[in-house]
């Protein structure tokens, strides 16, 4: 493939322009959103043991560093555009890859939606004057991004690079204040607000089947805040060299954000007691009114607000993609494999952003993301089910980069998958059925489909 310093390809081809540090700006972006600035109370409010809670972010961490190392490998062997479908389809044929592809685009289109809401309110929150609501607000957003987009892959790629960077560095500056200020804050802040526990008796050490109970739940809800380590692979064509970057991104976009949630969570427990930590629903905010003041939280606002345009900008660059990879390989209509002289899928970027705001004004978006969960999981499993099925099947396929733990660590990110599955069918029946009967819808789009390309070939 040309290097980034090489001409670009003719109008109508993907750039291959990206390297590790997009992938790991990428991977950064799409994880580390609002979930980081709640979930370690919940964990703390499940476990009640300062060391537990920090195996838990640890584990998250391993498990999503399990699941890119196997993902490296399907990466690196098959660099082509779309994601999770590609796999599908290499392993189980045309109507696996089109479903794949197909939650998961929906999947995206969902959570730019939301995304673009939680802008527009955490917008109006800061800035209560403004004349609009949080979904005119949103929709905004969301088109400005799009119109980024339209400038191409390098001004997507540098916008992300720069949402990232502002992202990580917001988070570590808090870090650092919670560890230098944290003496003086605790010798003199008043009570925290938010109904923490003030006894440290309320949080009994949990043993037993209440231990087990709380781990697997912690577990769950930390697990989901590393979502969105994977983004790279929707760019895998547009690596100048997808062999070597890939791995790099993956691997490396997992252990920059398992670094940042594991000191986030030192850094609250230098500010929290434990209790007040299992008692409060935004520990960040919490933290940050005790060494700020007032301020505090209008300061996390703030923070909420970086972390959304990152992951704002993430999503509307692989989403597309999606489409993309499907239309080019005949699972979708034709013309939305164009693309333009500046490397942006332009018709797959207007249906990704037309469906994203039609979900945003009339928020229908919601069940699809109570379904998120259960989707988003067995996208991981569809993976890691194509890896053993590629590893039996095709052994002379290239691999320029083979999971180091194979075939261990894969097998336990697909097991973990099925229990997080069952575990899902279990606690919310209905929208995990109703995440069966998107895929089940699968099948006849699909035949219609076919049917309609021929018709505009």
């Amino acid at each position: 493939m040309p290097s980034s310093s090489e001409s670009p390809p003719s109008q109508g081809s993907l750039l291959h322009i990206l390297g590790a540090s997009f992938g790991i700006a990428g991977a950064v972006g799409s994880s580390i959103g609002a979930g980081i600035l709640r979930t370690p109370g919940l964990v703390a409010a499940q476990l009640g043991s300062a060391p537990l809670m920090l195996l838990v972010w640890l584990g998250g961490g391993i498990y999503s560093l399990f699941g890119a190392l196997a993902v490296a490998e399907l990466a690196a062997a098959l660099p082509s555009a779309g994601g999770w479908y590609v796999y599908a389809r290499r392993a189980a044929g045309d109507q696996a890859g089109f479903s794949v592809g197909w939650i998961d685009w929906l999947g995206q289109c969902a959570g730019l939606a939301w995304v673009s809401v939680t802008i527009g309110e955490y917008s109006a929150a800061l800035l209560p004057r403004l004349p609009f609501g949080s979904k005119v607000i949103g929709l905004a957003v969301l088109l400005a991004f799009a119109l980024v987009q339209l400038l191409g892959l390098a001004a997507g790629s540098l916008s992300q690079k720069l949402l990232s960077l502002a992202k990580a560095g917001a988070f570590l500056i808090l870090i650092a204040a919670c560890f230098w200020f944290a003496p003086h804050a605790a010798n003199t802040a008043a009570p925290i607000a938010t109904g923490a526990l003030a006894d440290p008796a309320a949080l009994p050490p949990l043993q037993g089947r209440a231990l087990a109970v709380g781990l697997v739940f912690a577990l769950q809800a930390v697990i989901t805040t590393y979502d969105g380590w994977h983004s790279p692979i929707y760019f895998a064509e547009e690596f100048s060299d997808p062999a070597a970057a890939l791995p790099r991104s993956l691997v490396g976009g997992v252990l920059a954000v398992t670094g940042l949630y594991v000191l986030v969570n030192l850094a609250l427990l230098q500010v929290l007691s434990l209790p007040e930590l299992a008692g409060s629903r935004l520990p960040l905010a919490d933290a940050a009114r005790l060494l700020f003041g007032g301020g505090g939280a209008q300061l996390i606002t703030v923070l909420a607000l970086i972390s959304c345009l990152g992951l704002i900008n993430a999503v509307i660059m692989a989403a597309p993609r999606v489409l993309y990879g499907l239309a080019r390989d005949g699972l979708f209509l034709d013309a939305v494999a164009g693309v333009s002289s500046a490397g942006t899928p332009l018709l797959a970027l207007g249906i990704t952003t037309s469906t994203a705001a039609v979900l945003l004004l009339v928020g229908d978006f919601a069940i699809l993301l109570g379904m998120a969960a259960f989707l988003y999981v067995l996208l991981y499993a569809t993976g890691i089910a194509a890896l053993f099925v590629l590893r039996w099947r095709d052994p002379e396929l290239a691999r320029p980069f083979r999971d180091w733990g194979y075939p261990v660590t894969a097998a336990t990110v697909g097991v973990t998958s099925l229990a997080f599955l069952v575990g899902e069918v279990v606690s919310d029946t209905r929208n995990s059925l109703l995440a069966v009967g998107l895929i089940l819808l699968s099948w006849p789009l699909h035949q219609a489909f076919r049917r309609l390309r021929p018709s505009i070939s």
